[in-house]
């Protein structure tokens, strides 16, 4: 199963889920592909579209699916990889008005730069991408809060 979570931004961004369903119609993505949309409006025959859910809910899907489609959202990105999946992100862009600026982009280059993720443009890079899912080994970042725990116990006292 493939898990999209194009964010709660109160802007649209159907360009991810656009590239998903057209690789669905060209027969390139055969298994099942939730989505988490959010504020976009859009409709898919393919793919199951569910506006908001969730934390647990959306937790639950990330744990079932092969890979995660994100947004480039640092949460997004950071949930899947500690679930231990494959992701794929794509960054809103502000020059298709799909967020403010383009923090995203440097969050996406960054993660995919370190070997965490796939950062995917377009139909072309999801597909050729896609195809070589298997083969892609990402590094899951090691996450340890023990530094913060220290600190919360010296002010806790």
């Amino acid at each position: 199963m493939i898990f999209i979570a194009t964010g709660t931004q109160n802007k649209q961004f159907e360009r991810i889920l656009k590239i998903v369903d057209n690789a669905i119609e060209k027969g390139y993505v055969k298994e099942e592909v939730i989505a988490q949309t959010g504020f976009t409006n859009y409709n898919s025959k393919n793919i199951k579209c569910i506006k908001f859910m969730s934390d647990k809910k959306l937790n639950e899907y990330m744990k079932d699916a092969d890979l995660v489609l994100a947004h480039g959202g640092i949460g997004t990105i950071t949930s899947a990889l500690s679930h231990k999946r494959k992701v794929f992100a794509m960054a809103r862009l502000s020059m298709y008005n799909e967020h403010v600026n383009d923090h995203q982009l440097q969050i996406v280059n960054k993660f995919a730069a370190l070997g965490y993720i796939k950062k995917i443009t377009d139909f072309d890079d999801f597909v050729r991408e896609y195809k070589n899912l298997k083969k892609f080994k990402p590094i899951f970042p090691k996450y340890d809060n023990s530094k913060m725990l220290d600190i919360i116990e010296k002010f806790i006292g």
